[in-house]
C-alpha cells in the first residue's frame, strides 16, 4: 500500500513557511519531510503520520488518543510516535503535530 498522497498535501499545507526548508524523500513506503536533512515527519504506508520527537516527550504523548510507539521491523523505535488518521482528521491537530515535529527536527545537527 503507498502512502496517503491527501495526507501528504495536508503535511505540505501545514508545513506553511518551513516548507521552503523541506525535502520530501520517499522513504519505507511512505513520504518523509526532512528539515536540513533530518526526518521530521512522514505520511506512513500503513496510513496516519509518523513524528519525530522529543523522547523525553514521548511518555505525555503517548497518553493521548490513537498515538503509540513506532515499531519498525519488530523493535520500537524511541524518539518516534505513529499517530492514527483518526488523531489528526482535522487539520489544526495535524498542524500541531507537524510543527512539534520540526521544531524538534530544527534542535539536531545538519545532516
Amino acid at each position: 500500500m503507498a502512502f496517503d498522497e491527501m495526507l501528504a498535501e495536508r503535511i505540505r499545507d501545514a508545513l506553511g513557511p518551513d516548507r521552503a526548508d523541506a525535502t520530501e524523500k520517499k522513504m519505507f513506503g511512505g513520504l518523509a519531510f526532512l528539515i536540513s536533512g533530518n526526518m521530521a515527519v512522514a505520511a506512513a504506508r500503513e496510513g496516519g503520520l509518523l513524528a519525530r520527537v522529543d523522547k523525553d516527550d514521548a511518555p505525555n504523548l503517548l497518553r493521548r488518543n490513537a498515538v503509540e510507539p513506532m515499531v519498525m521491523g519488530g523493535r520500537e523505535m524511541h524518539g518516534w510516535l505513529r499517530v492514527t488518521p483518526a488523531a489528526i482528521a482535522d487539520d489544526a491537530t495535524l498542524e500541531e503535530w507537524v510543527r512539534r515535529s520540526v521544531n524538534f527536527a530544527r534542535t539536531l545537527p545538519p545532516k
